[in-house]
C-alpha cells in the first residue's frame, strides 16, 4: 500500500429540489463552469489514483459532464453513508494501492486543491483514522457540530436535526470534506445505522464508530467560505460572488489592472496577461485568453476569444467564440466579431458585424460594415486581404474575397470577388434634379388636410 496514493469519492446524488430547477443542482454554473467540475478540477493537481462520482438514477447528463471520472449509482436516497457504500465496487480495483480516501461533495465549488492536500497531509502525519474538514460559519444553524473529547480529538459529529441545546451551541461545524484511512473506511461504513431524525445512513456517524473502536479522529479547521455548500438559488449567488472576488484578486496579483474590480466578471478559465487593463463593466465568458498589454474598454463582452498583445477592445464591443485578434488590432464600440480572425494592426472601430471572416493585417473596416455570412441555409466565409480599405456601410455577401490592397467604396454591396489593388464601387449612381425639392415640398403641403 502506498503511503501517498489516495482515491476520491465525490457525492453528487442529491436531487437539489430546493433549487426549483429542471437542471441537476451540480450542473448549475459558478463562473461559467458547472459546480461539479470545480470540485473535480480541484482534485487534479493532487492526483488521485481513482475518482468515483456517486450519482442518483437517471443522472445521465451529469455522468457525461464528469467523464472520464468513474460513476457509481446510489439506487435509493438513503443518506451520505449509503452513497459511500455505493462507491465500493467502483473503488475496489484501487483499494489495495491506496492509503487514503478523500470524500467530497459535488456542490462545494469553492474548494481548493491546497485544502485537499492539507487534509491528506494531516491524515498521514497524525495517524488518525479520520480527519474532518471543520469550519466556523457565521450561522452554524444547519450544520453538524463537532463534539470534541478531553484530548482535543473528535468524539462524534451531531447533525443539526439531532443536536440538543448544548450541542447546538457549539461553533465548530462539519465542513463535509473528510479524509479516511482506506483500510478502515468500508468497515466503518458497514457499521452505520439509521437511528437519527431522518432515518438515513449518516456518513458522519463513522466518527463515533471509529472512537468506539479506539481509532483516533481529528480535524483541520478550514475557511468557512471554501466548503460552502450550494442548495438554493440564494446560495448559488453567494458562491458566485465569492468566486468572482477570488478571480479578481488572482487577476490583479498576476499583473492585470481592474479599474473597478467589483464590476468585472470572469469565467473560471479566463486568462489575462501582464499589464492588461480592464475597464468597468466587462464580462468574460468561458474560453477567453488575453495577452500582455491589452486594453479592454468598458461594457465589453468576450467569450471564446483570443486577443494578442497590444490590442484594444471596446467600449461596448462583443467578441464571440472563434474571434481571434492578432497583435495591435483595434475593435471598437458596437462591433461584434464571431469566428473571425483580424490580422495584426487591423481596425474595426465602430458599428460593424464581422462573422465567419478572415481579415488581413493593417486592413481598415469602416463603420456599418457587415459580412453577410448566412443565407438562411448555409454559413459562408468572407476573406479580406492585407492593407485593404472597406468603406463605411458596406455589405460583403459571402462567400466573397477582397484582395490585398483593394479599396471598396462606401455604401457598396459586394457580391463578387474584388481583385487585389482594385477599386470596387457597387452602388447606384447618384442623380440630382435641380429645383425639384421645392416642388416636392409644395406638393406635400397641398396634400395636408
Amino acid at each position: 500500500m502506498s503511503s501517498t496514493a489516495f482515491a476520491a469519492i465525490v457525492l453528487a446524488a442529491g436531487e437539489g429540489s430546493r433549487m426549483q430547477s429542471a437542471v441537476p443542482k451540480i450542473l448549475h454554473e459558478i463562473a461559467g463552469r458547472p459546480m461539479i467540475l470545480h470540485v473535480l478540477l480541484a482534485l487534479e493537481p493532487v492526483q488521485p489514483a481513482a475518482t468515483v462520482v456517486v450519482l442518483g438514477p437517471g443522472m445521465d447528463e451529469v455522468a457525461q459532464t464528469v467523464a472520464p471520472a468513474t460513476v457509481a449509482v446510489q439506487s435509493q436516497p438513503r443518506g451520505t453513508g449509503d452513497a459511500v457504500k455505493a462507491a465500493r465496487s467502483a473503488l475496489a480495483p484501487a483499494l489495495a494501492k491506496i492509503g487514503d480516501v478523500v470524500i467530497l461533495f459535488g456542490d462545494t465549488p469553492l474548494l481548493q486543491s491546497t485544502t485537499i492536500a492539507r487534509l491528506l497531509e494531516t491524515r498521514r502525519n497524525s495517524g488518525a483514522a479520520i480527519v474532518i474538514g471543520a469550519m466556523r460559519p457565521p450561522d452554524p444553524g444547519p450544520y453538524g457540530r463537532l463534539v470534541l473529547g478531553n484530548d482535543g480529538g473528535v468524539e462524534r459529529i451531531v447533525e443539526a436535526r439531532d443536536a440538543d441545546p448544548q450541542q447546538a451551541a457549539i461553533a465548530l461545524c462539519n465542513g463535509g470534506i473528510m479524509a479516511v484511512a482506506a483500510e478502515h473506511l468500508f468497515d466503518l461504513v458497514d457499521r452505520l445505522g439509521t437511528s437519527n431524525a431522518k432515518r438515513e445512513f449518516y456518513l458522519t456517524d463513522i466518527v463515533g464508530i471509529a472512537r468506539q473502536r479506539d481509532l483516533a479522529v481529528t480535524y483541520v479547521e478550514l475557511p468557512a467560505e471554501e466548503v460552502l455548500g450550494v442548495n438554493t438559488r440564494a446560495e448559488l449567488a453567494e458562491a458566485e460572488a465569492l468566486m468572482q472576488d477570488r478571480l479578481r484578486r488572482r487577476a490583479m496579483a498576476a499583473g492585470a489592472t481592474l479599474v473597478a474590480p467589483e464590476t468585472v466578471f470572469f469565467s473560471a478559465d479566463t486568462k489575462l496577461g501582464r499589464d492588461v487593463v480592464v475597464e468597468p463593466n466587462v464580462v468574460f465568458g468561458p474560453g477567453v485568453s488575453i495577452a500582455d498589454n491589452v486594453r479592454i474598454r468598458a461594457f465589453s463582452h468576450l467569450a471564446g476569444a483570443i486577443v494578442a498583445e497590444g490590442a484594444i477592445v471596446g467600449p461596448y464591443a462583443r467578441l464571440r467564440p472563434g474571434a481571434v485578434l492578432e497583435r495591435d488590432v483595434h475593435v471598437g464600440n458596437f462591433v461584434e466579431v464571431k469566428a473571425t480572425r483580424l490580422g495584426a494592426g487591423a481596425k474595426a472601430n465602430h458599428l460593424s458585424y464581422l462573422g465567419d471572416s478572415d481579415i488581413g493585417s493593417q486592413t481598415n473596416i469602416g463603420a456599418g460594415t457587415i459580412t453577410c455570412n448566412y443565407d438562411g441555409f448555409n454559413k459562408s466565409r468572407t476573406v479580406i486581404g492585407a492593407n485593404a480599405f472597406i468603406g463605411s456601410n458596406t455589405a460583403l455577401v459571402a462567400p466573397v474575397t477582397v484582395g490585398d490592397g483593394a479599396y471598396v467604396a462606401t455604401g457598396s454591396v459586394i457580391t463578387a470577388d474584388v481583385p487585389a489593388d482594385a477599386l470596387s464601387i457597387a452602388r447606384a449612381r447618384q442623380v440630382d434634379k435641380p429645383g425639384r425639392a421645392a416642388a416636392l415640398r409644395a406638393r406635400f403641403r397641398g396634400k395636408k388636410s
